[in-house]
């Protein structure tokens, strides 16, 4: 049984497959590591990079991961156009050093979007894509479209 799983598993990885809920906020990641093999996935792929900053401790960064995971329009678009990476911000590990280089964050979960080429898009805080004890799907996806690669 556990050999079919782990079977599974890497064959979801190896088809590049990339679900919210499957990436875990890491405090003993290296981020810019992280960040450069996903700007090189993304130049591969032709998609850009979306960086989702927050921890393991924040509620509303697991609301998120949920919502765009069981929305299969979010996670169409995820797929088709972004390269996900997430950066880790927490007690344990702050990645001030990393994150320094990018616009201030006020708020988390906070998300990025980059070009291939790691040109800056956009900095954003999710308050706005929120809506009660979730996110609003019509602003998600209005989101998603407009930073995604232009063909």
């Amino acid at each position: 049984m556990l050999r079919t799983v782990f079977l599974a598993l890497l064959l979801v990885s190896a088809a590049g497959a990339q679900a919210p809920t499957d990436l875990k906020y890491n405090p003993q990641a290296n981020p810019k590591a992280d960040f450069q093999a996903a700007l090189d996935r993304a130049s591969k792929e032709g998609k850009n990079v979306l960086m989702d900053v927050g921890g393991e401790w924040c509620g509303w960064c697991h609301r998120m991961d949920h919502f765009l995971a069981d929305h299969a329009e979010l996670s169409e678009l995820l797929a088709k156009n972004y390269v996900l990476v997430k950066v880790n911000f927490s007690e344990e590990n702050k990645n001030e050093k990393f994150l320094r280089q990018f616009p201030k964050i006020d708020g988390y979960p906070h998300i990025f979007v980059f070009t291939a080429q790691g040109k800056l898009l956009i900095s954003k805080s999710t308050g706005d894509l929120e809506e009660g004890k979730s996110y609003n799907l019509g602003r998600y996806v209005e989101f998603l479209q407009q930073y995604a690669p232009r063909e």
